[in-house]
């Protein structure tokens, strides 16, 4: 049996019996699919960043620079990309890690490899993916999202533009010997809970947006209609879907939810998973800030880089997933 199914019946309680809304109107269709849904991600959110929290206690943002500041390039990549998805990081807070990362030694293609895996692929996304598609579809989007990463900070790493930087970002230098304080299990799970409930205060709005819009688009836009302008046979919606998102600001908790009404409503996986990406990893407030420390030109490579990582992705996804 389904996890969910007792969910869904208490939405279906709830919408038919309680609210005594016609089943069969459009109302009830989407009435239904916005209590379902909000139940569902605020349950899958609260025990998994609970449990990955627990683990984070043993991985400060501390020893993260430690650990990548010994370590060859190209494994440096990899690394720096897998501990970018284990950082409690969005966009724009993984920039002051990103610029200590630069001032402990950190190759600057290692650092870019954590910033784009930072906010692109987190425990919010691999949650919300395997709650509305399956886990099919989130291991694929976390590899798919590895492989940009890397491939991204290996591309800026082998381009020798760390004179695009700011030239105060390499004047402090972190000390090699850091403390890192300890805990017992208490203090463990003190933090998680205290963390969870921070996330959950910090996303709860976008949440709410993103459901509220998905429940619109699955009661009213008729079906298939959004297929004609972003289905998988149109060659230019994923490369679209990138530019649109790129001004917007929001997180994975917001933009998932419209991802799965979109999807459902037949626009192609890919074309709403690339632009999900785009808002996550090119956000214009991250440039803003990342602006203080590098160049225009080093934005635009950045920039570029990532969004022929996303396009990429968004057409294999539309290839083989069908």
């Amino acid at each position: 049996m389904d996890i969910f199914y007792p969910i869904k019946l208490f939405a279906n309680w709830l919408t038919y019996g309680v609210f005594t809304i016609n089943q069969d109107s459009i109302l009830a269709e989407a009435i239904n699919f916005f209590i379902y849904d909000t139940i569902k991600i605020f349950f899958l959110l609260t025990v998994i960043i609970f449990t990955i929290s627990l683990l984070r206690t043993h991985l400060p943002p501390e020893k993260v620079r430690s650990i990548l500041s010994r370590k060859n390039k190209y494994l440096g990549n990899t690394l720096a990309a897998l501990l970018g998805i284990m950082t409690p990081f969005c966009s724009c807070s993984a920039v002051p890690l990103f610029l200590g990362f630069i001032q402990a030694g950190v190759p600057l293609g290692t650092t870019f490899s954590f910033l784009v895996a930072s906010p692109m692929i987190n425990e919010v996304a691999l949650i919300l993916l395997y709650g509305l598609f399956g886990w099919k579809i989130a291991l694929i989007y976390i590899i798919s999202g590895l492989i940009i990463a890397i491939i991204s900070g290996i591309a800026i790493g082998a381009m020798k533009i760390e004179n695009l930087v700011e030239s105060f970002a390499f004047q402090i230098k972190a000390k090699k010997d850091i403390e890192l304080p300890k805990m017992n299990n208490q203090q463990r799970i003190d933090y998680a809970k205290q963390y969870t409930l921070d996330i959950l205060k910090k996303v709860w709005p976008y949440i709410i947006i993103g459901i509220g819009i998905g429940a619109w688009i699955h009661g009213y836009v008729p079906a298939d209609f959004l297929a004609q302008y972003a289905g998988a046979d149109k060659w230019y919606a994923v490369p679209l879907a990138v530019l649109i998102g790129i001004p917007l600001y929001s997180n994975a908790a917001g933009v998932i939810p419209l991802v799965s009404a979109l999807t459902e409503k037949g626009v192609s996986l890919g074309t709403t998973l690339a632009f999900m990406m785009a808002v996550t990893a090119l956000s214009l407030p991250e440039f803003m800030i990342l602006k203080k420390i590098m160049k225009t030109k080093l934005i635009l490579i950045f920039a570029s880089i990532v969004s022929i990582g996303i396009i990429f992705t968004g057409y294999l996804f539309n290839t083989i997933i069908h």
